[in-house]
């Protein structure tokens, strides 16, 4: 089994587990996490995901460069099928998961491992954790969204030198460029992305949803149509027991307050 799933209350931790492969992302592994997120998006007693990978070495190395070699020889066809479209469907489908994922970075996230990072909505790190977009050393472009993410993350010019010289940047220049939102010490880190779950899930459920759809499919459009979006996911939640929920507790604190 290449990843493991457990879940600590109202919270599914993932790890990637593939230890002595630095947590390389093979196809079965791809496939696996897929199915888990599936699994999650319909277990309504899950509210928020961690995402982490097994040992302290690596969060993921990236995509498996055997695996890659194999469909990269079967021509562009192949390569397109077998990695850029697998790729795009995970890295899509965290950055759009209705429940908050928090990537937890345990080691080097270089790759697809720095992808998945730049795909979710949010990122803690562990001090001793790198980062890097090795795959122009490979002779391509990053195949999982990387292209795109992470300049629309950090800027064009930083983007672009991660991209184009592939070094590794440590874990506090990933925080000031806001690939992550904060770095702790390895051995704080899981606690630290279960507290930052924890101050997420104690809000209704309804507006964490639309608060994540706002900004997802709102953040690359042109401001009107970000408004839009934003118009219609505030629209959805006034019918919603969060919103009469929220309400009355302020109003009752307020008249308690007077």
């Amino acid at each position: 089994m290449t990843v493991r799933i457990e879940q600590d209350d109202q919270v599914a931790v993932i790890t990637i587990d593939r230890e002595q492969k630095l947590n390389a992302l093979d196809y079965p592994t791809i496939r696996t996490l897929l199915a888990q997120l599936e699994l999650i998006d319909s277990e309504d007693s899950i509210r928020a995901v961690i995402l982490t990978g097994a040992g302290r070495r690596a969060f993921s190395a990236g995509a498996d460069i055997p695996s890659l070699a194999a469909s990269i020889a079967g021509g562009p066809e192949r390569a397109l099928r077998e990695i850029v479209r697998r790729g795009h469907a995970l890295t899509r489908r965290i950055e759009e998961f209705p429940k908050p994922v928090i990537v937890a970075v345990n080691g080097l996230a270089y790759g697809g491992g720095c992808e998945i990072t730049e795909a979710a909505p949010l990122a803690i790190a562990a001090e001793h954790a790198t980062f890097a977009k090795p795959e122009i050393s490979l002779g391509f472009p990053p195949p999982f969204g990387g292209s795109q993410r992470l300049p629309r993350h950090v800027g064009r010019k930083r983007g672009l030198e991660m991209i184009l010289t592939g070094d590794p940047i440590p874990a506090a220049r990933a925080a000031e460029l806001g690939l992550v939102n904060t770095v702790v010490p390895a051995d704080e880190l899981m606690g630290a992305a279960r507290d930052l779950a924890a101050r997420i899930i104690r809000h209704a459920p309804t507006a964490v949803a639309a608060c994540l759809r706002a900004v997802t499919r709102g953040i690359n459009l042109p401001i009107d149509e970000g408004l839009a979006i934003e118009a219609a996911c505030f629209a959805a939640t006034v019918p919603t027991d969060g919103v009469r929920t929220g309400l009355r507790r302020f109003l009752d604190r307020t008249a308690a307050a007077d």
